[in-house]
């Protein structure tokens, strides 16, 4: 039995990544819009990405994959059994799990999602066998 945790340090990147991105686009829109105070974009999607982040850290923190030897199980009653995923991908500092039936799950924050991929299929190929 394996746990997947979120990282703080991994979270915490992916909000300061979000933020620059929201800076932009803020300041990008006032721009189009002529608005002559465009330096408030960057304030404002700064502003609305911590708020965000403050907000949710706690929840998700708390989201906790286990990996058993027939199935991943997480938050919210979420549970993909070994042999119906069909692919496993990075996206961000996650890892998405796909169904055979096209359910899509991420365990989310990983400080290397690689490994946690490997540790996956490790598993996949073990009850395989």
């Amino acid at each position: 039995m394996t746990e997947f945790k979120p990282d703080m340090t991994t979270y915490i990147r992916a909000h300061a990544v979000m933020s620059a991105i929201a800076m932009a686009a803020g300041m990008a829109i006032l721009w189009l819009l002529g608005n002559p105070h465009v330096w408030t974009g960057a304030i404002g999607g700064l502003a609305a990405v911590a708020l965000r982040g403050w907000y949710l850290a706690d929840e998700v923190m708390d989201e906790v994959w286990t990996l058993t030897s027939s199935s991943l199980t997480g938050p919210y009653e979420r549970k993909a059994r070994l042999e119906e995923i069909v692919k496993l991908r990075i996206i961000a500092g996650s890892v998405q799990i796909i169904t055979r039936e096209g359910n899509k799950h991420l365990i989310k924050y990983q400080p290397d999602p690689r490994a946690v991929i490997d540790r996956i299929n490790a598993a996949r190929q073990k009850q395989a066998a």
